[in-house]
């Protein structure tokens, strides 16, 4: 007998129907990462109580440093108020910078306070009146006018730092003024100093709350050394040697 030839071996049987063409799977948008900036297509609202992140002035610096080599503030915490910029920088015991904030001060432009305006009401002191004295003040706390409480700066004149009023006329625009990036739109009170309330409730008030502190107001137009004689020692202490 002749041998069979042997059989081929039959294909795989393919699978039925017709093979699926192969879906477009749509990619999946990346996670955003943990703590990834918001798009900044809406700026975050202005905050009044936020410190101001621009630098002292320089008189600012310059009293900051006297005050910082002499030890002028006798070993307790201190702040530097710098009309003209309309700033406010707060200094610990020892010297270090906290905070720096936007003030209010008063309306009028000058440097000393009005003979007898510590004993006048608020409705006796005239447009000229309304000033913020320079000079270096030991400040404490006390109470004003419906037992409030203030720091009172200079007594005698019934110059105090506190928060805006709750008080305050709506047409003086108060807050406005305070985050308005310009000075001379600051100049609004009586006399004077409003500081961000959260700033005063928590960094100035647990500071002075104790034993009080030093606040130095810079001068509008009397020379600096006028009203802070020991910078003109701080000077020549460190002017070069020839």
């Amino acid at each position: 007998m002749k041998p069979k030839p042997a059989q081929a071996a039959k294909p795989a049987p393919a699978q039925a129907g017709k093979p699926k063409p192969a879906r477009a799977t749509k990619p999946k948008p990346a996670r955003a990462a943990k703590n990834a900036h918001p798009p900044a297509s809406k700026p975050a609202p202005a905050n009044p109580e936020a410190a101001v992140e621009e630098s002292p002035s320089p008189a600012t610096i310059r009293v900051a440093e006297w005050v910082a080599t002499s030890r002028d503030n006798g070993s307790l915490p201190y702040a530097i108020i710098d009309k003209n910029a309309a700033s406010l920088v707060l200094f610990n015991a020892k010297g270090k910078m906290l905070a720096k904030v936007p003030v209010l001060i008063g309306v009028a432009v000058g440097d000393d306070a009005s003979p007898g305006i510590g004993s006048k009401n608020l409705a006796e002191i005239g447009p000229a009146e309304k000033t913020t004295p320079a000079g270096r003040f030991l400040a404490k706390f006390g109470l004003a006018a419906g037992k409030q409480k203030v720091l009172w700066v200079d007594y005698a004149t019934s110059v105090a730092l506190h928060p805006i009023p709750p008080g305050a006329k709506k047409k003086e625009r108060r807050r406005e003024r305070m985050l308005s990036p310009a000075a001379d739109d600051n100049r609004i009170t009586f006399g004077c100093i409003n500081v961000p309330k959260v700033f005063y409730g928590k960094s100035l008030s647990p500071l002075f709350q104790k034993k009080g502190g030093y606040v130095y107001v810079l001068p509008d137009t009397k020379p600096i050394e006028e009203v802070f004689p020991r910078l003109r020692v701080q000077d020549l202490a460190s002017a070069p040697t020839l």
